[in-house]
């Protein structure tokens, strides 16, 4: 099976609905942060392997709790897993920090900033 191949698109985008619901839903540790999301997943084409991108919402300690919170509970995510998904083998995951909601909310503030300020100028010279 190729990388890229519609079985492997397809297979990742289950895997990643169903480690977001377990992520959400079933896991009670309290070091992962509720503003976590499963950004991507990539399913090696053996179905040996998988890096699923998180990206969490809040401080650099938050992120860390919940990468070391997903990381204690891989063997119950990885049982979970195969329950819900029938595949001949269930993946190991590897969990990987994904800032691009981050980066994207930080990228937003800052355009935001920057047309409030210039709107500011165009009325203080309108007022001139």
């Amino acid at each position: 099976m190729r990388k890229n191949s519609v079985k492997n698109i397809r297979i990742n985008s289950e895997v990643q609905k169903e480690l977001s619901r377990i992520i959400a839903r079933e896991i009670k540790d309290p070091r992962i942060s509720p503003m976590t999301s499963v950004v991507s997943v990539e399913v090696a084409p053996d179905l040996k392997t998988c890096k699923a991108y998180i990206s969490v919402l809040g401080t650099a300690e938050d992120q860390e709790d919940t990468l070391a919170g997903l990381k204690s509970a891989h063997g119950y995510i990885k049982r979970e897993l195969a329950r819900s998904i029938n595949l001949r083998n269930t993946p190991d995951i590897r969990f990987i920090m994904d800032q691009s909601i981050e980066y994207g909310v930080n990228m937003s503030k800052k355009i935001d900033e920057i047309n409030a300020d210039i709107h500011r100028r165009e009325r203080e010279e309108a007022g001139e």
